[in-house]
């Protein structure tokens, strides 16, 4: 189930139901039964969003999940704007997840849940690989630990104080000239001291 709902920013946001349980809460009469609601939200842009509700009605549920997941939403670092920086493992309880970088045209190889926080998301390129427990809520979960891992090379750049050509080792012409105005700076100094 998608949805498309206005946010108050005015940012298209996309819905998706993920799982709907039934469940029952025992009392002393005997069973009262409700419904709980798993749902995703992201504006396919890089921010994404979970929640979860219960109430005694299916549509109940749903808008209460909604509303948690909207408050709940993180904003995550794209490449290209269509997937992920690096490789990264997430981790909830007994799911483990391994979510890997993928070139252009890839598509999303992911299942169930996960493929809903990729496509709510905006990732168009990802593989993923989930191990251990299959449960939506724990996939979910963990799921968003290793998204919130992610990080920009700028990010780690501006962290360590360098420049985001050398994260990657590349060298430019920026930094050729830096080292070659360092070099010059050096001659003229033992030129100076002599």
């Amino acid at each position: 189930m998608e949805k498309e709902a206005k946010n108050i920013d005015g940012n298209e946001l996309t819905e998706k139901l993920v799982s709907i349980n039934r469940v029952a809460k025992v009392v002393k009469g005997g069973r009262r039964f409700g419904f709980a609601a798993l749902v995703v939200v992201g504006d396919t842009k890089g921010r994404v969003g979970f929640g979860t509700g219960k109430a005694k009605e299916v549509p109940e549920a749903i808008k209460k999940a909604t509303e948690k997941a909207k408050i709940k939403m993180l904003r995550i670092p794209l490449k290209e704007g269509r997937t992920i920086h690096h490789d990264i493992k997430g981790r909830h309880g007994a799911s483990k997840v391994i979510l890997r970088t993928a070139p252009p045209g890839t598509g999303i190889i992911a299942g169930g849940p996960m493929r809903a926080v990729f496509e709510t998301l905006g990732v168009q390129d990802v593989v993923s690989k989930s191990v251990g427990s299959s449960s939506p809520y724990n996939m979910v979960r963990a799921t968003f630990e290793g998204l919130k891992n992610i990080q920009s090379p700028r990010n780690i750049a501006s962290r360590r104080g360098l420049k985001v050509s050398s994260i990657f080792g590349k060298k430019s012409k920026t930094d050729k000239e830096d080292i070659n105005l360092t070099k010059d700076k050096k001659k003229v100094k033992e030129v100076v001291s002599e």
